[in-house]
């Protein structure tokens, strides 16, 4: 039997990685600063802030405001981006072709995002994604998220497969760090998200990837 041409189990970052969520998260920010009095922000302004989580962007959004404050914002943040979820956002270029290359291979694929797991949840069917999703790990579904191992190793440990076996492709330090710290590959997502102080180069992954459609070459994995 010959070699499979991807990884028997690639795990995968949700928001900057496979799914390009920045405008339904500028949608979100904006509706909260109207309703503080404030005029939108512009998407450039919040991208880079996206994989960091709520309390990232509220940050961003509300510079002026202390923490207690920013905490405070992210329960209406969360109910208000539920009624943005996919409206405005959608795969990255490249990413569904690269799912069906994984499926059509007979390797699998899932999700580890720190996004909490009702959201993701609420967002797979809305990208035809429930059905082909073989695991999805939240930000909630086990006592810690990543930077820890956990998610990872749970992940593979839950579909049967072997660290050994398994990539993780993620858009954020976190992503690497909890790759590494699980001994699983990793994969930085150039395409993704990021501070303009940001150096991936510095974060220890096994390959920097531009692109999803580099990456329908098996040539280009770890």
């Amino acid at each position: 039997m010959s070699a499979r041409p991807f990884p028997e189990l690639v795990l995968f970052d949700l928001d900057g990685t496979l799914l390009d969520s920045a405008p339904d998260f500028v949608a979100t920010i904006n509706v909260i600063r109207a309703e503080c009095g404030a005029p939108p922000m512009p998407a450039h302004l919040l991208r880079p802030h996206v994989s960091r989580g709520a309390r990232a962007m509220l940050t961003a959004a509300f510079p002026e405001q202390d923490a207690a404050r920013i905490d405070a914002l992210i329960p209406r943040f969360l109910t208000v981006y539920q009624g943005e979820l996919a409206r405005h956002g959608q795969a990255f270029d490249g990413i569904e072709a690269l799912l069906g290359a994984i499926e059509s291979s007979g390797s699998r694929w899932g999700i580890v995002t720190n996004k909490p797991e009702y959201l993701a949840r609420q967002l797979l069917p809305l990208l035809a994604w429930d059905a082909r999703c073989a695991i999805l790990i939240g930000g909630d579904t086990l006592p810690v998220r990543k930077p820890d191992p956990l998610p990872l190793t749970h992940a593979a440990q839950a579909l049967g497969v072997g660290i050994d076996r398994c990539v993780y492709v993620g858009d954020d330090q976190r992503d690497i760090d909890a790759a590494r710290a699980a001994r699983m590959a990793s994969i930085v997502a150039l395409w993704g998200y990021r501070l303009g102080d940001d150096d991936p180069a510095t974060w220890g992954g096994d390959r920097m990837i531009d692109t999803p459609s580099e990456l329908l070459d098996p040539g280009n994995w770890p």
